[in-house]
């Protein structure tokens, strides 16, 4: 493999079409398959079944919020994902929102950074068979029995903020992105990072820098657009995103989109094609090269291919591997 690309898979998928992209992907010679964790099937069980249809490709979440696990049961849960795929997992990790975590699980977000840190020295500890630390949010006396798991699983984080991009750098082995234009990547992830990496003593050597990026490969614009304003609808709702937006530029867009409300056609037309430029890679084979190529300059190492609503994946997936792998 010349240059790492990753592709995720949505859990709204039936099984047999998820297990078909993860093999094609491996044949492909895709480093990694993701898989996001939303209100679809559980991530964690559809990962271990695509292990068992694959052989070489990385299985990883991107990401699993904290506050739907505690961290004794999220290392239990990631260490036998680990052992059933051979040692290919690896632990995504994120926040959520206080909607979805409220809403769906009923678990209050407090502090994100400061929780995430405690959140993330247990599952370590736990994973290295230590005692946990004990910490302000996240307590936890378990250890394993009988069963002695990887102790280096990779572990990373979602972050937007730049005090969560810090964090990364500065205890995770890798940073997630999601609807995160290139320039934002270039201008605010990589020196964010890199802070946190010199704190802990390190450089960016085998940090990974994982930015998705929404791609497809066709003729028909309009069909493309249509399917990226759909998705990107409801982060543009989500106040973390706002933040993340806000800060790349594109406040106008965010003007637009409130000013829409509540006529939810108009919100998805006032998502400007600038901004969906920025942050895709939509068209012919060269296009799609073009926008990974983007992002590579900006200071990703592993973009990660996403399917756009109404477009055929394999074929994206296809186009994003030719010259990449």
């Amino acid at each position: 493999m010349n240059q790492t690309l990753s592709c995720q898979i949505l859990p709204m998928v039936p099984f047999a079409e998820a297990v078909g992209y993860t093999r094609l992907a491996e044949e492909l010679g895709y480093d990694s398959v993701l898989c996001s964790h939303i209100a679809a099937r559980d991530s964690f069980t559809l990962l271990a079944g695509l292990a068992t249809h694959t052989e070489r490709i990385h299985l990883g979440t991107a990401v699993a919020p904290i506050y739907h696990r505690s961290p004794a049961s999220m290392a239990q849960t990631a260490a036998t994902l680990d052992e059933l795929s051979d040692g290919r997992f690896r632990l995504g990790l994120g926040t959520g929102h206080r909607v979805t975590m409220g809403g769906w699980h009923g678990q209050d977000i407090g502090r994100p950074v400061p929780e995430m840190r405690e959140y993330l020295a247990i599952v370590r500890a736990i994973l290295a068979g230590e005692p946990p630390p004990e910490g302000q949010r996240w307590r936890s006396t378990f250890a394993f029995m009988g069963f002695t798991p990887r102790a280096d699983i990779p572990i990373h984080l979602a972050g937007l903020s730049p005090a969560m991009l810090r964090l990364a750098g500065e205890h995770a082995d890798g940073v997630l992105l999601w609807a995160t234009p290139a320039d934002y990547v270039r201008d605010v992830v990589v020196p964010e990072v890199t802070t946190g990496r010199r704190r802990a003593g390190k450089d960016l050597d085998g940090f990974a820098i994982g930015a998705a990026i929404p791609a497809a490969v066709g003729t028909d614009r309009s069909v493309m657009l249509d399917g990226v304003r759909t998705e990107l609808h409801r982060y543009f709702g989500l106040p973390f995103y706002r933040a993340m937006f806000e800060t790349a530029g594109y406040g106008k867009d965010l003007a637009a989109y409130d000013a829409a409300a509540p006529d939810r056609e108009a919100q998805k037309q006032a998502i400007s094609e600038e901004f969906i430029d920025s942050l895709c890679a939509l068209g012919d084979v060269a296009d799609v090269q073009r926008g990974i190529e983007r992002y590579r300059t900006a200071g990703a190492t592993n973009p990660v291919i996403t399917g756009v609503v109404g477009t055929d994946y394999s074929a994206t997936l296809r186009a994003a591997a030719t010259g990449s792998i």
